[in-house]
């Protein structure tokens, strides 16, 4: 349920594609059955796209990866993670707007 910029990230991937990743990193919490993270999806796609190669950004659904989600302490959804060379930088919880996004980054 990803975009072609927008990676899937799980509990095998979310090491390499994140905490080892140079630069910054967008991890959106999300669940199928969440009415707000389905309003989110066409902005983080839109997002990914306009930001390629400055942002990497990726998805996490926490049904499936209940053990990440613990790991970083989402308790609603959807969550937004900014990380930065493997450190959080930025949290968002709720819909957010493509400003929005923008000004987490910054």
């Amino acid at each position: 349920m990803a975009g072609e910029n927008v990676t899937e990230l799980t509990g095998d991937n979310f090491k390499s594609e994140v905490l080892e990743a140079e630069g910054r990193v967008l991890v959106d919490f999300w669940a199928p059955w969440c009415g707000p993270c389905k309003q989110l999806l066409p902005i983080i796609e839109e997002f990914a796209d306009d930001y390629k190669g400055e942002v990497k950004v990726g998805k996490v659904n926490v049904e499936d990866n209940k053990d990440l989600a613990a790991e970083y302490n989402v308790m609603s959804i959807p969550t937004l993670v900014l990380f930065e060379d493997g450190e959080i930088l930025n949290r968002e919880v709720g819909v957010s707007s493509k400003e929005e996004l923008e000004n987490l980054i910054k």
